[in-house]
């Protein structure tokens, strides 16, 4: 096992979530499922972020990363399309001691975010480490059979 499974308590907790397009979203409607306090870094928003901005469910601040940015949350996300950015956004939260993914890259990553099963009180995570996210979905839509929703 190369990861420790938990389950973290972000409920108002500051996150930061670099980057406004699909895969970003994806990630903030994670955190908001959790309740947590989210930042969103981006000059331009998808729709779906938008949209999140527009709920009131995410702060955004229309800009590109920066790397004084970091040092006020407890958990950083880089999903943008630009390599370099992502890659900066690693380096500030490791020097932060700020737990860091960058979507895409598990070398770059603290966590991994696994497929997710919520029949809550049950909640079933699974996780290939990355190798194959796949494999993972698919695994997670059996489970979906097995266990009713609540």
């Amino acid at each position: 096992m190369d990861n420790l499974p938990i389950f973290l308590d972000l409920k108002d907790k500051p996150c930061l979530v670099v980057g406004g397009g699909d895969i970003a979203a994806r990630k903030v409607g994670l955190l908001c499922r959790v309740n947590a306090n989210i930042t969103v870094v981006a000059p331009t928003l998808s729709a779906t972020m938008q949209s999140r901005v527009d709920a009131g469910e995410v702060n955004w601040l229309a800009a590109p990363f920066s790397t004084e940015l970091v040092m006020n949350f407890v958990l950083a996300i880089a999903a943008t399309d630009d390599d370099d950015v992502n890659y900066q956004v690693y380096q500030h939260a490791k020097a932060h001691q700020i737990l860091v993914n960058v979507a895409d890259n598990p070398p770059l990553c603290d966590f991994i975010l696994p497929s997710i099963l919520d029949r809550s009180p049950i909640v079933v995570a699974v996780s290939s480490g990355g190798e194959s996210p796949i494999l993972a979905r698919q695994l997670r839509a059996r489970l979906e059979t097995l266990i009713p929703p609540s």
